[in-house]
């Protein structure tokens, strides 16, 4: 019996400069952080969801060749991969906390759709709508 989708990855350029803007700019908590050799294997989880793990994963060998790695972290940085969605309560107070946390936003928030939204990047490019939750 399957029990759900348990962790999705992002690919980052630096571990610990991502580790650091997941847990202290968005909140979120470390679920693992492992190493065998060369690898880490890095998750962390929003607090009010705690079944699912977001992977902070560099691209590098023995899984892809130095030319690959190297492209994926291009493409990242340019900020084409899909966007990840985060919902909050209240996007503009949401909006405010994560600016004083020096998140920087690509978009404010702006009322469409039957909610209100904003968009921010990581700093690996990875870009990141966030999303008012209907009533």
């Amino acid at each position: 019996m399957s029990q759900g989708v348990g962790v999705v990855g992002l690919y980052v350029r630096d571990q610990d400069e991502a580790l650091q803007f997941y847990v202290e700019k968005l909140g979120f908590r470390v679920h693992t952080d492992a190493r065998n050799g060369d690898y880490r294997w890095l998750t962390v989880q929003h607090p009010d969801q705690p079944s699912f793990q977001l992977g902070l994963f560099t691209p590098q060998s023995p899984i892809l060749d130095a030319a690959t790695a190297q492209t994926l972290r291009d493409i990242v940085a340019k900020g084409a991969m899909p966007p990840l969605v985060l919902v909050v309560d209240d996007c503009r107070a949401a909006y405010d906390r994560m600016c004083a946390r020096g998140v920087e936003f690509t978009q404010e928030p702006v009322d469409r759709y039957g909610t209100v939204d904003a968009g921010f990047r990581d700093p690996s490019g990875n870009g990141w709508k966030m999303i008012e939750a209907q009533a």
